[in-house]
């Protein structure tokens, strides 16, 4: 009988050989990836999706094509490197190497350059030239120059036949009507356009009526913007005379003349809107400085009336004239309190003098004689009978009473 297989019997380990761990396991694939130089050192071309860049600034998407995909992962770092920063369905060629994350054993690609798919020699060659234009300081943030707030005269380096040119005239028209705009006209895209793009750089550069230059060019695929990728056109614009806005292709397109120019701008518009002030914002902005202008006039003047205030007392308190009035005053009060005060005076001595006369008069002889008492002298000698001795018989007296005199005979003696 052929032997039967028993759904119930015990399955034997083939090896006797110690089970992995899930980390070991993940470790051992990750070191086989790693040390492979291929995986070190590897282009992929696909399409980006779920492109997207977290708080920490790493920058997280996918690559895929129709059989597979892989995720990829660009650290802060090298994304600030890059100019060129994909969306959900772009072609692109990213280079990097092949790691495992091991926490969610995936293996991702660990990108340090990426560039849309198709254009690898010339976005390689762009890199290049712009690093080596960089390490000579020539897109320094020190170089950059402000620009004059209100420019009188605006040199346009474009294409007189372009939308941009066209886009740029009417925000000056719209914002600074003002502002005069001298074109300097040039190809854009092309073999010769580099030329003729620094040849109008310089004829604007030598007159001194301009303000500022604007170079501008509507947007366009890598090829079609590469004219302002040229090394003469960014030393060209590095080192221009008047201060230069870079305004090229769209928000996303980035040359070598936007990290020349003293400001980049996204769009020939935006260009042309950071060129000139708002004339409404300018009338606002002139309206409250003549308010502000006439109040700090208006306290001037307090101020300053407020000083010759106090100098015009000070000046009439030491004046001649003030003075002898206050000698006037002070004289006058001086003699009035002078003649209070003798009047006072004089009148405690009338009082004085009163009581004095009356004592007096209480002990004078006119008073001793208005109380019944008499002053007797002979008459024909005056002398002042004090004795009846003095007087005999037949002598003539003279009697001073208290209100006369009268003559007496003496009778007997």
């Amino acid at each position: 009988m052929p032997e039967q297989l028993s759904l119930f019997a015990q399955v034997r380990p083939v090896s006797q050989a110690q089970p992995y761990t899930v980390s070991q396991l993940t470790g051992y694939i990750r070191g086989l990836i790693e040390e492979d130089p291929v995986m070190a050192d590897v282009w992929v071309e696909g399409e980006v999706s779920n492109f997207g860049q977290a708080s920490s600034g790493h920058a997280y998407f996918t690559l895929r094509d129709a059989g597979a995909e892989i995720g990829c992962v660009m650290w802060r770092n090298v994304l600030r490197q890059h100019t060129f920063l994909p969306t959900d369905g772009d072609q692109v060629l990213a280079h990097g190497r092949v790691g495992v994350y091991e926490l969610r054993g995936r293996y991702q690609l660990y990108v340090d350059r990426l560039q849309p798919a198709g254009t690898g020699s010339l976005y390689l060659a762009f890199e290049r030239l712009k690093a080596r234009l960089e390490s000579e300081g020539l897109f320094a943030s020190e170089r950059k120059r402000p620009l004059p707030p209100m420019p009188r005269c605006i040199g346009v380096v474009t294409s007189p036949t372009a939308a941009a040119l066209q886009d740029i005239l009417n925000v000056l028209r719209r914002r600074y009507p003002l502002a005069e705009v001298l074109l300097a006209p040039t190809q854009v895209q092309g073999e010769e356009a580099p030329e003729q793009i620094v040849a109008a750089l310089e004829a604007l550069n030598r007159r001194d009526d301009v303000d500022l230059i604007i170079v501008a060019r509507g947007g366009g695929s890598l090829e079609d913007l590469w004219a302002f990728n040229d090394e003469r056109v960014a030393r060209t614009i590095a080192a221009a005379r008047h201060p230069v806005i870079c305004g090229v292709g769209h928000e996303t397109d980035y040359s070598l003349a936007d990290f020349a120019a003293d400001v980049r701008a996204p769009t020939p518009s935006a260009a042309a809107e950071l060129a000139v002030p708002d004339r409404g914002e300018l009338r606002t902005y002139v309206a409250q400085l003549g308010a502000a202008l006439t109040a700090t006039v208006a306290q001037m003047v307090a101020r300053h009336r407020q000083t010759l205030n106090i100098y015009a007392r000070t000046l009439e308190h030491l004046s001649p004239l003030s003075r002898l009035a206050q000698s006037r005053q002070r004289v006058d009060e001086l003699s009035s309190r002078s003649e209070t005060l003798l009047r006072h005076r004089l009148a405690l001595h009338r009082e004085r003098v009163r009581g004095l006369a009356g004592r007096l008069k209480a002990v004078s002889p006119i008073g001793t004689m208005e109380r019944g008492y008499a002053i007797v002298y002979r008459r024909d000698t005056g002398d002042v009978v004090r004795s009846v001795e003095q007087v005999a018989a037949g002598d003539l007296l003279r009697v001073q009473v208290g209100d006369g005199e009268f003559e007496a005979e003496v009778t007997h003696g």
